[in-house]
């Protein structure tokens, strides 16, 4: 039987920190065990998996519905999350088992060899075209190209991570002054309102926020990832080396429907949009016009050793990550 899968709810109150609030009706006290044989008993295993309540997360959510991961013997516990830096402790300390979120939290935890990995992907950029995620402003605010943002508020998702990384190029290039952008942390969801407030100057957000801010009169004033590492992964499949090592069958079960989910995903576009209308609580002809990425379990071609060369160039990490031990494709 195919689950279906509760809303976020608001959006402000999906945006909160990893805690104990899912959006599965899994019993919360279950913890995930190992794999192996789920599939063949009929029984499902748990997992928890982190997730940023985005547009991008329609995979997911589409996959669920749609039984995927049940197929392959897994009932899946979404973890709302802010971004994949802040779910790391989380994979850490074993309270979840996977987390989807930007590559650049796994480069710096594998600088601190933290022990964990990005055993696939989830979803790159476009590399041309209107892309998903861009820096945008209120169309009074006088901000129209990446140098204008020099000397600015700027909010990211997450401070110190792929966001803010890929604007400070984008703004070098365009002869700005980098260093003189205040950035400040900012949940998605809030996005909006903290623009019309007048708390930021300019945003940088993906779809449906981007789209809240440009249907009421907004401009886009960069795409940061396009102007820097056109393809750019926007999201990755992360663990750690310990489940890997512990529990393999656990990993590779997973992964297997990861890879389904995400091909099935981009053959059937209108069941990922129906979820995320359903699970962002937006109107369907907004979910309509989001701009999709492309959904793949593969690495080759993500621009993740881009971004770690490019850390290293602005000073976020001392050396490069050990891509070796850091992308172990399943």
């Amino acid at each position: 039987m195919k689950k279906s899968l509760a809303t976020l709810g608001v959006l402000a109150a999906a945006a909160l920190a990893l805690s104990g609030c899912t959006d599965s009706a899994a019993d919360p006290e279950s913890t995930a065990t190992s794999g192996g044989d789920a599939e063949g008993s009929g029984e499902l295993t748990t997992v928890r998996v982190a997730a940023l309540p985005i547009a991008e997360t329609g995979a997911l959510w589409a996959a669920i519905d749609e039984g995927i991961f049940e197929d392959h013997g897994l009932e899946i516990e979404v973890v709302p999350a802010q971004g994949g830096a802040n779910a790391i402790p989380a994979l850490l300390s074993g309270d979840i088992q996977f987390a989807i979120g930007q590559p650049f939290g796994p480069i710096r935890a594998d600088v601190q060899d933290l022990g964990v990995v990005i055993v696939g992907n989830y979803a790159n950029s476009l590399a041309e075209g209107d892309d998903v995620n861009a820096v945008v402003a209120l169309g009074d605010s006088g901000i129209s190209r990446p140098a204008d943002l020099a000397g600015k508020k700027v909010s990211v998702n997450t401070i110190g991570a792929a966001g803010d990384l890929t604007i400070r190029k984008a703004v070098q290039d365009d002869g700005g002054d980098p260093s003189t952008i205040e950035f400040v942390e900012v949940a998605f969801p809030d996005v909006p309102a903290q623009l019309a407030a007048g708390t930021m100057d300019a945003a940088w957000a993906p779809d449906p926020f981007r789209g809240m801010v440009l249907g009421d009169g907004g401009v886009s004033v960069v795409a940061p990832y396009q102007a820097t590492i056109p393809g750019l992964s926007v999201l990755t499949n992360i663990t750690t080396q310990a489940l890997l090592d512990d529990d393999p069958d656990l990993v590779a079960d997973y992964s297997a429907a990861m890879a389904e989910a995400l091909e099935w995903a981009g053959e059937n576009e209108d069941a990922v949009r129906a979820a995320i209308a359903t699970n962002l609580e937006i109107p369907e002809e907004a979910a309509a016009g989001i701009t999709l990425p492309t959904f793949t379990w593969d690495l080759a071609d993500a621009g993740i050793e881009d971004l770690g060369t490019l850390a290293v160039e602005f000073g976020y990490i001392d050396a490069e990550p050990n891509f070796d031990r850091l992308l172990q494709q399943q």
